[in-house]
């Protein structure tokens, strides 16, 4: 599968290109939205991090693998009819606990490498708001 963020004319051009060199039938998946940044990647793992770290109950993947699970598929679900689809058949048949463990690695359904900016913002968001609840201080992006 290739996948291509078109920010100008000519990402779109070169994007338009690649198509035209395809043979056909083929089958196009166009997104609105631009796909997760780094920084919100980063962010993500150093939050996963601190609150392995302050609240000592679960490693930083297993924090994941709940994030992922709690907050991340709800989000995904509203807004991929194809992830939905995936997910009611192949994961939501199993059990909370198989749940988390598919969410984890080496399983690792995917969930937040499949989000725009805005979904990671949604997802960043939830997870701000459920570890300081929980009393985590978390890094403050600048």
């Amino acid at each position: 599968m290739t996948t291509r963020v078109c920010e100008t004319s000519l990402d779109l051009e070169d994007a338009i290109k690649l198509i035209r060199s395809r043979p056909l039938p083929l089958t196009l998946n166009i997104l609105k939205g631009k796909h997760r940044s780094s920084q919100q990647n980063h962010l993500q793992r150093m939050w996963l991090n601190e609150a392995a770290e302050q609240l000592g109950e679960y490693t930083a993947e297993e924090y994941r693998a709940y994030c992922k699970l709690h907050f991340g598929v709800p989000i995904m679900r509203m807004e991929s009819e194809d992830f939905m689809e995936s997910y009611d058949r192949i994961i939501k048949p199993h059990s909370y606990e198989d749940k988390l463990e598919m969410m984890a690695v080496p399983l690792d359904f995917p969930v937040t490498r499949l989000m725009t900016t805005k979904q990671l913002t949604q997802y960043l968001d939830a997870m701000h708001d459920h570890f300081t609840m929980l009393g985590v201080q978390l890094t403050q992006p600048r």
